[in-house]
């Protein structure tokens, strides 16, 4: 082959130095940080994924129809027409995140193999981190709230028709800033009364799904039947999810939203964060994904560096907000 060198036991032209390698790089980096990105993703393989790879524009129109009325036929009468004026649903892709590094050639030579781990698997958490962020925060769309892509922790921008919080002793009630107590933790009839609203809403049976922070799982393993073979069915932990319970996957997310901080929330006396859990089905909220994490390396000689870059390119939606609950708990 025209490219193909050969020589005796260490000529020069026999060894396979950085430069001859070289094409293999940016693969091996671009590989560690997509499989590192997948492990870290909670929420996006729970919610509605629209492709957008490959095509152009900033703005997905999604036909939103409104759902029609069966209606009695009578005798020798017409059959009732129905005309609504449909809507539709417009997605921004708007965010766009990059993990960069500029690293010398002197770390190139004299660091560990170890090095570029731990760059490859902090890009795609980070990355990752960003997406499940952004996806929580969808959250503020549902009921009647407006989707806020920053929300507030003083609780303003959660309150809306269909979040609550577990009162303790007590059903769910009714959520507003303030009133959240640390004793206010989840029980299990404050997940059997969000499974009502659910079924009240006409919200299909499949595919529900309660993302729970580390202080509500550890609240929910005080209960006998949370630590039954009914529940964890026998499986380990898979990307957080624990268990199943009344049909209804439950995973656990240290990204859970905080609602409203310890020194926000009057009600804690300042002992304890608002965190939020989301109980939602996969069609409440969606991710529009453009560009899909990709990873590239350029040396720069100015520096005597390469610099390394990884990004991604999406856009997130509330869907169907009639399809999802927030339950506010305190942390603790």
């Amino acid at each position: 082959m025209a490219n193909e060198t050969s020589g005796a036991y260490f000529t020069a032209n026999a060894v396979v130095d950085k430069t001859a390698a070289d094409v293999f790089v940016p693969e091996i980096w671009s590989d560690e940080i997509i499989a590192a990105y997948q492990k870290n993703l909670k929420m996006a393989p729970l919610v509605k994924r629209m492709s957008m790879t490959g095509k152009k524009g900033d703005r997905i129109h999604v036909p939103k129809p409104i759902r029609g009325t069966a209606n009695a036929k009578a005798e020798a009468t017409a059959v009732t027409i129905q005309a609504n004026l449909e809507t539709e649903l417009t997605i921004d892709v708007d965010r766009h995140f990059e993990y960069s590094r500029l690293i010398e050639d002197i770390v190139e030579v004299q660091a560990l193999s170890s090095l570029r781990q731990f760059y490859t698997e902090d890009a795609g958490y980070q990355l990752a981190l960003k997406v499940d962020t952004d996806l929580m925060n969808v959250a503020t769309g549902f009921g009647d709230g407006t989707r806020t892509a920053s929300p507030t922790t003083n609780g303003a921008s959660w309150v809306n028709s269909n979040s609550y919080y577990a009162d303790n002793g007590a059903d769910i009630a009714t959520y507003a800033a303030d009133t959240v107590l640390p004793a206010d933790q989840i029980e299990d009839n404050h997940i059997r009364g969000l499974i009502k609203l659910m079924d009240d809403a006409n919200v299909p049976m499949d595919n529900r799904v309660l993302v729970i922070p580390p202080a509500a799982r550890k609240q929910i393993m005080g209960i006998d039947r949370y630590v039954s073979s009914d529940f964890v069915g026998g499986r380990g932990v898979e990307s957080g999810l624990i268990g199943n319970l009344y049909g209804v996957d439950i995973y656990v997310s240290s990204n859970c939203p905080v609602l409203e901080t310890a020194a926000e929330n009057t009600a804690s006396g300042a002992t304890a964060d608002v965190r939020g859990c989301l109980f939602f089905h996969k069609d409440a909220i969606v991710l529009a994904e453009q560009m899909a994490v990709r990873s590239q390396t350029q040396y720069k000689q100015e520096y005597l560096s390469t610099l390394f870059t990884s990004d991604t390119l999406y856009g997130v939606e509330t869907y169907r907000p009639e399809a999802g609950f927030i339950l506010a708990v305190a942390d603790a």
